[in-house]
Parts: C-alpha cells; sequence; structure tokens
C-alpha cells in the first residue's frame, strides 16, 4: 500500500549518496546497524516487526524513470541543479546488492542490541537508512504496545479496532498487521484481513440501532442477519435497558437453536456496568453470554477493570493502539559501524557523544542469546570477526543468534513465515522473558568487543 519507489528516503541521504559517489567512495564497503536507545512504555522489551515491509521494498528496489525525472528538476537556492546527470545515471542503474541479516520478526529485544545489519557499498547502506528505521520503528512500537495489552488481557480475546483512527491507510494497515503479531487475535481491517491473512471480527455500529424506531426493533433486526454469531452494542440509549432487551433478543434467538453471541459496552462506567450486566444475563441464564468492551482502552485501563474485578470477556482496542497514544516514537538509530581499508582490513567506527546513551557501537555485531527451555538467561552482543567466547553463561543450556541471513549480495535467502507463526513466535518469547524477568533483563558486550569500544575512545 504504501509507495515502493527508492525515493522512499531523506534529501540529504541522497545529497551524501551523490558526494560518496564524486569522491570515489560509492563502493566502499561498510557495515551499518539499526538499534534502538530506550525501551518504550517505561517497559522493558520490544518486540521486533517491520522487517516483511523491508523484504517487499528491497526485492523490488530502483530508482524509476519519473523517480530520475523528479531528482534532475530539484535546483539548490542559487538555481544549481540539485544532481548532477551522471549522478542521475547512477542511480538509474542502481541495483540492490548488499547483505542483510535481521533479528525476525516477533522476537524480543533489548536497547543498544542490532535489530537489523546490512553490509555492502556505502552508498546503497547510505540510502537505505530512512526505509529501515521508518519500517522497523513504528512495526515495532506497534507489536510492543500490543503484546503489552495482551498480557493485563490475559487469555481474553483481543480485536484490534484501530483503522478508522490510524495515521492514514498505509499506518492503519501496518498497524493491524504489527499489532495481530504483537498478540492480538483478530482485526477489524478488512484490508489487513486480505492483505495478510489475519482474522477479522466486527460488531455493529451506534447507527444500526439509531437507524430503526427503537432499539428493541434494531437488536432483533441484527439478530435475523446474524444468527447465532450475534453481538449487540448495548449502550446507545441506557446501557442497562440495553442489556433487558438484548436478553428478549436473545431469547427469540434460542427459540429458533442459536443463541445470543456477546453484548458490548463502549462507554460509561464499564467496570460497574459489566457487573450489572453479567448480574442481568446469569439471572436470565445466558452464562455463555460474553461481555465485549470497548472504547479509547489500553493496557492501563484493562488492567484497572481487571483489578476491579470487571466482567469483561473480550476486548476491543482502536486508537490507543494503533497509534502508539503514550509514546508516538521509538527512539531507533542507523550507525556506521565498519568500513573496509584498501587492504581489506576493518576500520571500526563508532560515534562519541557527551550523553552516554548516544554513543554508539563499534563492529560487525551479533547478538547471542542464553536460555533454558524455559527462560532467557541473558544476551551478550559480539563481533563476528572477533568471536565470542562459546561457554555457556551460567545457567543456560542453549543459545540462539540472533540476527539471520536476510538477503545475501542483494538476493532473498529468508523464507518468511506466515503471520499467525510470527504472532505465536512473540508469544513464546514472552513466555520466556516473563519466566526470566525479576530485575532487569541482562544485556552484556562481549569481552573483546567491549575492548574494542575502549581503544577507540568510548567510555564503555
Amino acid at each position: 500500500m504504501y509507495n515502493e519507489s527508492a525515493l522512499l528516503t531523506d534529501q540529504y541521504e541522497l545529497v551524501m549518496a551523490q558526494g560518496y559517489w564524486e569522491l570515489g567512495m560509492a563502493e566502499q564497503e561498510a557495515v551499518f546497524y539499526l538499534a534502538y536507545r530506550s525501551n518504550p512504555f517505561e517497559g522493558d522489551y520490544v518486540i521486533a516487526a517491520g522487517l516483511a515491509e523491508i523484504i517487499h521494498h528491497l526485492t523490488q528496489y530502483r530508482f524509476s524513470e519519473t523517480d530520475i525525472e523528479y531528482l534532475a528538476s530539484l535546483h539548490t537556492d542559487e538555481n544549481e541543479v540539485l544532481f548532477q546527470p551522471a549522478f542521475l545515471t547512477y542511480l538509474s542503474q542502481l541495483k540492490f546488492t548488499c547483505d542483510i541479516d535481521a533479528v525476525i520478526e516477533g522476537t524480543l529485544v533489548q536497547p543498544r542490541e542490532p535489530l537489523v545489519r546490512i553490509q555492502g557499498p556505502i552508498i546503497q547502506c547510505q540510502i537505505l537508512e530512512t526505509m529501515l528505521i521508518n519500517f522497523i520503528n513504528f512495526s515495532s512500537l506497534i507489536a510492543t504496545k500490543a503484546s503489552r495489552i495482551r498480557l493485563v488481557a490475559g487469555d481474553d480475546p483481543v480485536v484490534e479496532f484501530g483503522l478508522r483512527r490510524a495515521q492514514g491507510p498505509n499506518g492503519g494497515l501496518m498497524a493491524s498487521r504489527a499489532a495481530f503479531i504483537g498478540g492480538c487475535d483478530s482485526t477489524s481491517n478488512m484490508l489487513a484481513g486480505k492483505t495478510y491473512g489475519i482474522p477479522v471480527r466486527g460488531t455493529q455500529a451506534h447507527s444500526w440501532i439509531m437507524a430503526f424506531p427503537d432499539e428493541v426493533t434494531a437488536f432483533h433486526a441484527f439478530a435475523n442477519v446474524m444468527k447465532k454469531h450475534t453481538v449487540l452494542l448495548v449502550d446507545t440509549y441506557d446501557t442497562l435497558t440495553g442489556v433487558k432487551h438484548a436478553i428478549e433478543v436473545g431469547k427469540v434467538l434460542r427459540s429458533k437453536g442459536n443463541d445470543l453471541s456477546a453484548i458490548r459496552l463502549d462507554s460509561g462506567d464499564i467496570t460497574y456496568l459489566s457487573q450489572q450486566a453479567r448480574e442481568l444475563l446469569d439471572n436470565a441464564g445466558f452464562h455463555e453470554t460474553r461481555i465485549f468492551a470497548s472504547g479509547d482502552m489500553d493496557e492501563y485501563q484493562i488492567q484497572t477493570m481487571k483489578d476491579n474485578h470487571a466482567e469483561i470477556n473480550a476486548w476491543g482496542i482502536g486508537t490507543k493502539l494503533v497509534t502508539s497514544y503514550d509514546q508516538p516514537a521509538l527512539n531507533t538509530i542507523y550507525k556506521l559501524a565498519a568500513i573496509r581499508n584498501d587492504d581489506q582490513t576493518w576500520n571500526y567506527k563508532l560515534k562519541i557523544s557527551d550523553q552516554p546513551e548516544k554513543t554508539t557501537l563499534a563492529g560487525i555485531m551479533q547478538v547471542r542469546r542464553y536460555y533454558t527451555q524455559q527462560k532467557f538467561i541473558s544476551d551478550v552482543i559480539y563481533d563476528v570477526e572477533l568471536g565470542i567466547n562459546d561457554a555457556f553463561v551460567p545457567g543456560s543450556d542453549q543459545y540462539e543468534d540472533l540476527l539471520v541471513p536476510i538477503f545475501r549480495q542483494g538476493k532473498l535467502v529468508y523464507q518468511q513465515p506466515d503471520i499467525s507463526s510470527i504472532r505465536d513466535r512473540t508469544l513464546a518469547q514472552m513466555r520466556h522473558f516473563m519466566q526470566s524477568h525479576h530485575h532487569k533483563y541482562p544485556v552484556t558486550l562481549e569481552k573483546q568487543l567491549r575492548e574494542l569500544q575502549r581503544s577507540l575512545g568510548a567510555d564503555i
């Protein structure tokens, strides 16, 4: 759905690219990495997502004729052409030839750990910066938010309801996918259902109720259409009266061999109303009818309602999920970590800052996670050239290197799993993490990598 042009980048990326080209550096081999600085939502992890969009973009990567025409039309403030014709000819013939290793979607990750490592001509690595950050940043943020909602909701079904208030159609589509990866059970977004194979669910709007002479008539009409899948929105006029009307309709449904699937609460004191509704439903013999809650909720409201013994069986989560309402961005970075010398050795690079959190890491980095079958133990960031001591971390009996090959010399070598498998991975990762999480999760630099940083002037 997004624009698949190679122009999905920032102006300064192409200005730097032209500089590399003009100075004869365009094909010099470099290594960049993508990471994030701190956990969002005052939490303690991120769920990696967005790799599928990167793969889709790069498998058809090119500067089209219209892209080149647009770049040729740009001028500086002095009315000189911004991009030289010979450079534009170079771009028109450019093919993606890099190696990319990445953390696969649904993996739980930590600050400073590389989520993507790209190696290849510096000009390509530079131009791709904006796109890589854009896809990883947004999708990982939404997947993480969804996983937090999943944790609080427990076994209750969670439906993502956010398309209408998402950040545009492309944002809505990506958010629906990321929310499912993070643990939502379904979406109301029909295009996401078609595009990604996500289960779709929905109820009804207040407009349906208001389109009929009265609430009872509206409920009967909907039940005649939906039969055993009937979910009735009961708060259009008076919520508890609406529940009583829903029970009337439920009795008619039962007389026809169906049943009232659920009622939905969308406003008011939902905790209190759910308790009263549960009592009314149970007294009428509708013990299996679920109570579905919606209305500008996220993990905080769900937790509060559960703490106060709300009788909610399912949740519809919209605006606060798909917009990541309480934290609109993940503080993602993309940095040069090494550049190849003429003698084929590596010249390691890092950025040093007076703000310790903004000092970057040098190296061709990989992340090794030590764990048992029940829980994660710790992560170690190491350099693939310098190596790592393979002795297991105390308490672990297995390990996994988190970055896996995605592209080799521009060719896709990774077989993407289906989206349900990615979601399953998220849920499994969360179980492992929660079993081990009693304090800040340990992430360390391998000894040789740590010494490398110090040799380059970093205060590690």
